[in-house]
């Protein structure tokens, strides 16, 4: 057993080390840089996300609700960025760095500007370094990272549960099979391997197990705990609703 478990490990760094920024599809952009905070962020957010968009990556935000389905059950799928400020006496430094889940660095860059004004500055110096990184072409390496380690034992990007957590529990209606995944204290999800966005949003109210819910469609109603089970109450055209029940799997 423990030269099987050996045997993994060494299976798993091997394609750790094999991985590069283009295998991904999704980039985490955090709202604020580590060292670019205080209204201090120059523009390089917006910069960064035009340019990873222009490489064919999908850009998430902190929002975790607006992420697609797989990459909130496989946060693996997903790279974060940050941008450090390696600020000399005459250069506007930065250095870009991505992160995989078990927050090693998977590509990193420097980028230098003669220009002195700071937010020009930086600018410059970012766009140098998103200039080296290479457009995205999803691989099936990291689906393969996903599965080589256990769950539990990933560091995520965020703070989201997924797949053997308590949090993250499957419901059925009929045919319809749905993952719970809670996203904060006051929020969770209901998601749909098949689609991009989440198939409800529960918000917490002001009684217990009563949740405000938005449905993939816009659609704003209520939803509750009963005998264990999710209901929904499915909004109808004449002003009634239905009890749609989700049933723990």
């Amino acid at each position: 057993m423990k030269k099987i478990s050996i045997f993994l490990s060494v299976i798993f760094l091997v394609l750790i080390k094999a991985q590069t920024v283009s295998d991904y599809k999704y980039i985490l952009i955090p709202q604020e840089f580590n060292d670019f905070k205080d209204n201090k962020d120059y523009g390089l957010g917006i910069i960064m996300e035009k340019s990873l968009k222009g490489k064919k990556y999908v850009v998430l935000s902190e929002t975790k609700t607006s992420w697609p389905a797989e990459a909130l059950t496989n946060p693996c799928k997903v790279l974060a960025t940050d941008v450090l400020n390696d600020k000399s006496m005459f250069r506007n430094k930065i250095i870009l760095n991505f992160k995989d889940c078990n927050n090693q660095v998977v590509f990193t860059e420097k980028g230098s500007s003669t220009i002195k004004e700071f937010e020009p500055g930086f600018q410059d110096a970012l766009k140098q370094g998103l200039a080296k990184v290479p457009i995205s072409n999803p691989s099936a390496t990291i689906e393969k990272i996903a599965e080589s380690k256990p769950v539990e034992e990933i560091k995520k990007v965020d703070d989201v549960k997924v797949a053997q957590s308590p949090a993250a529990q499957k419901y059925k209606n009929g045919s319809l099979s749905l993952q719970r995944i809670q996203i904060d204290n006051s929020q969770f999800i209901l998601v749909d391997g098949n689609s991009s966005v989440p198939f409800a949003t529960f918000r917490a109210t002001t009684k217990q197990d009563v949740f405000r819910v938005k449905l993939a469609s816009g659609v704003s109603t209520i939803g509750y705990y009963e005998n264990g089970n999710i209901v929904i109450e499915i909004p109808k055209n004449n002003d009634e609703f239905s009890k749609e029940v989700f049933s723990v799997n």
